[in-house]
């Protein structure tokens, strides 16, 4: 596994490989570390990957990496989103 992907559990216990897009801190809903990824090769019906985001609780030690915790608010969903948009405007943007 490189240093930009993490594996996650999905809801059937599968261990999943995913890139990871960003992260960000933000402390509008307290100070938390938001984490966006994407499941690698996995794709939605139109073809376009996949995102999905969680929040980053780090782990105590050296060693420990920490675990993901779902975001359940649906007003720390849409702050999400809204940074996530910023991101990839800024990216096309530097692709032009």
């Amino acid at each position: 596994m490189e240093e930009n992907q993490i594996t996650i559990v999905d809801e059937e216990g599968n261990e999943v490989l995913c890139d990871i897009v960003f992260t960000f801190e933000n402390d509008q809903f307290g100070q938390k570390l938001y984490v966006v990824f994407s499941p690698i090769g996995e794709v939605d019906e139109d073809g376009e990957r996949i995102y999905d985001a969680a929040i980053v609780v780090e782990g105590e030690g050296d060693d420990e990496g920490g675990s993901l915790l779902p975001i359940e608010n649906e007003e720390e969903w849409e702050m999400v989103q809204e940074v996530f948009g910023a991101f990839l405007e800024d990216e096309e943007g530097e692709e032009e």
